[in-house]
């Protein structure tokens, strides 16, 4: 068999990828967004308790919260296939990130810049393991609360983390999100070598 052939019909690398942030920040979102399999969720009703808990004053119609993860695909080109794995946003949930991260190439952190508080586990973890990861800033309704650099700043990540704005809703915006990750992963990857 010619080795065009051969390659052609490889299958593509898998590659897994985290998608994590607060609660209510459009993960589950985005994973659905860019998904080609219908997405798997693990979504409960946000019950009387748990709203208590949860801050839902920014997002009054979230019904549901990720209680375990999400899981969905991508391929972005015959030679590479995204796993994508979403993290459940609150704190209680926290003790599933190790397995749900474990063998992940990187990190997208999905941040809501008018609550930044709720992303600094995120990016404390992944600072903490030493994973590449990419800040994403989710622009509600095409609002960006703060400049990328104000957010850059308040969240006290290192020059090299790209901080970047995107639609959580849009399938491209996600998608060239997640190759910002991959493409800083692959940069730390060589800088090591």
């Amino acid at each position: 068999m010619p080795t065009d052939q051969a390659t052609a019909v490889r299958p593509p690398l898998p590659v897994k990828m985290v998608v994590a942030g607060g609660f209510g920040v459009g993960k589950t979102t985005a994973v659905a967004a860019v998904s080609e399999i219908e997405p798997l969720t693990t979504e409960a009703s946000i019950t009387e308790v748990a709203a208590g808990i949860d801050d839902v004053s920014l997002t009054p119609n979230k019904t549901t919260t990720t209680v375990a993860m999400d899981f969905g695909c991508l391929t972005l080109d015959p030679t590479l296939k995204l796993y994508l794995f979403g993290t459940p946003g609150q704190d209680r949930f926290g003790f599933m990130w190790d397995d749900v991260t474990e063998g992940a190439l990187g990190a997208l952190v999905v941040v809501d810049s008018r609550r930044l508080d709720d992303c600094f586990p995120a990016v404390d973890y992944f600072e903490r393991k030493g994973m590449p990861f990419a800040v994403a800033v989710n622009t509600f309704d095409g609002d960006l609360t703060h400049p990328l650099d104000a957010v850059r700043e308040a969240l006290d990540v290192a020059d090299e983390v790209p901080v970047l704005s995107f639609d959580a809703r849009d399938q491209g915006s996600v998608r060239d999100s997640l190759v910002v990750v991959l493409e800083h992963a692959l940069a730390r990857a060589v800088a090591a070598a």
